[in-house]
């Protein structure tokens, strides 16, 4: 019998199958709830110390690449500058931030939403008087659309917290 027969009925069968169904199409990244919940810090920024009304830097917050991060650009009237990255990280449950200086700082910030507050804490070298540090960032809504950043640095492992910076983001004058 020539091999051509043989392979027939493999071939018949192969045509009569109906191919395979496609996997359904995975669902939109960064839509869960928790993606929106540091939305409240995107904006174009004038900040300020709290309380204060001398201007010492303006802040961009922007929402990227499908409202999977936050890109801060932060530039101080005198000094210098630095950005973060922010996103919810769903395997890990929480918040992480990553922020870079122009001195060459990393810091590793994670934490999330405690009541009304998103609290971001990262070992920060060198922040107290040249010794490690935690830092403990609050944001928070003001009112007129104003956001609070509030932070507190402890050297003792989050024993105890001192103040360490107090600033208000106002939504920025026209320029």
């Amino acid at each position: 019998m020539p091999i051509a027969l043989l392979a027939l009925p493999l071939l018949l069968a192969a045509q009569a199958a109906p191919p395979p169904a496609a996997p359904p199409p995975p669902p939109p990244a960064c839509t869960a709830p928790e993606n929106r919940q540091f939305d409240f810090w995107v904006g174009s920024w004038d900040v300020y110390p709290t309380g204060g009304t001398n201007l010492v830097a303006h802040s961009l917050i922007e929402r990227r690449y499908s409202g999977c991060a936050i890109r801060e650009n932060w530039m101080p009237l005198h000094g210098e500058g630095g950005g973060s990255f922010s996103a919810w990280r769903p395997e890990a449950g929480h918040w992480r931030q990553t922020w870079v200086d122009s001195r060459g700082g990393w810091v590793e910030f994670s934490g999330g939403m405690e009541g009304d507050a998103m609290v971001l804490t990262g070992l920060w070298r060198g922040v107290a008087n040249g010794r490690d540090g935690l830092v403990r960032m609050h944001y928070t809504r003001e009112a007129g659309g104003a956001v609070r950043q509030r932070g507190e640095v402890s050297t003792d492992d989050g024993r105890s917290w001192a103040p360490s910076f107090d600033l208000t983001y106002r939504p920025a004058a026209a320029r």
